[in-house]
């Protein structure tokens, strides 16, 4: 009972810590139940299958963790219209048992080798298994540990030179040292030592957040210049309006929100030069031809919008597919349609449109794992079929772009980052398009899948900790919302709330200079992928130097 006790306290603390409604503050200490829990076990336990009652308890933790933080993702619908429990379950129960089963192996490797050398493996295996989800066809970075000050970005300035991959690090050495604090209490009951540690702890914890207002209140960006953005808010329905009506009628309602919207609100003698429009704003039911770009009558439309709005550009989200030529090299994600005889790539795209130019055309290159794409198709599709969720989109793997693009505006000096909706979450990824000389992110996005649930305020919440690790502002257009200007502080500058249809202007500042999270990435992650490798070699090692003693 104390053990499945210290297991909910856990799970309680990791759940209650997280954006947009929790206080994130407990992450300090939301581990230190779940490691007592782990040293009862394999010390005081009489339980013959210590691995397994490890295991388990902390499944419970983080079963509690994974569904009141991403529960939300009941609100997708299938198509009869009927929530989605599968959308919420494997997600849940599947993240769920990948983190018991990680937090197991620290338990095999601290029993093995000892506890200054196991919490060091929990540690690195921590931060390795949180880089894992950013890389593998099951990505799900959404519970990441440095996510978590996503709602007090005033707190993790420091980003900007280790990332929220940092913050993951920061908080799991907090725990660490929290939980070492009360081994020394308990097993020597020495006031010296224990308010020794407790001030270590307690600076681990307050130094960074000190830095971090330090750097907040003295921020000052050095910008190369400004644009003005009109985010275009359509806010229809994605299971029945989106992909029902009318792809002129969705195109026109579009160009007029943007012709309503085409100067600043602020000051009103200023156009706009970006329209920025959300994720798959285009066409609507279908997808739209790349090899037919200049023959679209809804991009040639656009053009003749943009004709009588000179020197502006429209950027923005749609569905997209390539017919491959008969023997043309196809890639793995091209499929065969029998009734046209073609094989086909369909992409979820950002696209860039300038009159008289070819348009520019990124393609979506992180995927949602079951709706976008099917997670290593070879092994399981024997086994699962086409088990994937519709949401309105494709049950099958769609294409992607290999590398980062960005988009370059003739009339003035913005370079775009046409970031599509889940890569939003990714930071090393996103720091891939101001490698490429991004001076600014766009982020087009449909977040009304989730209706209003936690969902969509999370999301929104983590483009802030982008903004701080690239140091670049945020032009951010949402399908429903919220659409909204960030700037590279991490703060919500304006916004058009979820639910409105509008349209949002705003001065967005062009920023080039790169940070050093920017220039070395998750290199934190990368150091303890080195660690782990040292640690499982060093048992063999301490093995063989104890038989020669």
């Amino acid at each position: 009972m104390k053990n499945l006790l210290l297991a909910l306290i856990s799970g309680v603390l990791l759940a209650i810590s997280w954006p947009t409604y929790g206080i994130p503050f407990f992450i300090f200490f939301a581990w230190v139940p779940l490691l007592m829990m782990e040293h009862n076990i394999e010390k005081f336990s009489d339980i013959k299958k210590k691995k397994l009652a490890v295991f388990c308890f902390s499944y419970l933790t983080f079963l509690i963790w994974n569904f009141v933080t991403t529960g939300w993702l009941y609100n997708s619908q299938l198509p009869d219209g009927s929530k989605s429990l599968l959308a919420v379950l494997f997600p849940v129960l599947t993240n769920s048992f990948f983190m018991a089963l990680v937090f197991t192996f620290y338990h095999i490797y601290k029993k093995s080798q000892g506890t200054y050398y196991g919490l060091v493996f929990f540690v690195a295996i921590w931060m390795c298994f949180e880089k894992l989800h950013l890389v593998w066809e099951f990505t799900w970075p959404w519970l990441n540990l440095g996510n978590v000050f996503a709602d007090y970005h005033q707190f993790v300035q420091w980003y900007d030179t280790l990332g929220a991959t940092g913050g993951s690090f920061w908080i799991l050495i907090c725990n660490v040292l929290a939980f070492y604090t009360i081994r020394i209490w308990e097993a020597g009951r020495k006031r010296k030592p224990l308010i020794k540690n407790v001030l270590m702890t307690a600076g681990f914890i307050i130094l960074p957040m000190v830095i971090s207002l330090v750097k907040y209140y003295n921020y000052t960006p050095e910008s190369v210049g400004s644009i003005n953005v009109t985010m275009l808010q359509p806010a229809l329905d994605p299971y029945n309006e989106k992909y029902q009506k009318d792809s002129l009628t969705i195109e026109n309602d579009l160009l007029k929100l943007a012709s309503e919207n085409s100067v600043l609100q602020s000051d009103k003698k200023s156009k706009i030069d970006l329209y920025l429009s959300p994720e798959t704003s285009l066409p609507g039911p279908g997808s739209i031809s790349e090899r037919g770009f200049n023959n679209s009558l809804l991009i040639n439309n656009i053009k003749g919008f943009l004709s009588q709005h000179p020197q502006s550009v429209f950027s923005g989200g749609i569905s997209s597919h390539y017919v491959y030529k008969e023997g043309e090299e196809k890639p793995s994600t091209a499929s065969y349609l029998d009734r046209l005889g073609i094989w086909v790539d369909e992409y979820n795209s950002a696209i860039q449109i300038i009159p008289n130019q070819q348009p520019e055309v990124y393609h979506k290159a992180m995927l949602v794992p079951g709706v976008e794409i099917f997670p290593y198709i070879k092994v399981f599709k024997p086994i699962l079929g086409d088990a994937m969720l519709d949401l309105g989109g494709t049950t099958r793997s769609l294409g992607v772009s290999e590398e980062r693009k960005v988009f370059a505006n003739p009339y003035n000096k913005s370079v775009i980052a046409p970031i599509i909706c889940y890569e939003s979450i990714y930071g090393e990824f996103v720091t891939g398009y101001v490698k490429k000389g991004a001076n600014l992110l766009t982020i087009v996005t449909n977040d009304s899948w989730w209706g209003y649930s936690q969902g969509h305020k999370q999301l929104l919440d983590y483009a802030k900790l982008r903004a701080i690790e690239t140091r670049r502002e945020i032009a951010r257009a949402a399908n429903s919302g919220t659409s909204a200007h960030i700037n590279s502080r991490g703060d919500i500058v304006d916004d058009l709330p979820y639910g409105a249809k509008g349209a949002l202007t705003a001065k967005v500042n062009l920023i080039d200079k790169e940070t050093f999270y920017t220039k070395s990435g998750d290199f934190l992650s990368r150091i303890c992928l080195f660690v782990i490798g040292a640690l499982l070699l060093f048992i063999p090692g301490r093995k063989y130097l104890t038989r020669k003693k």
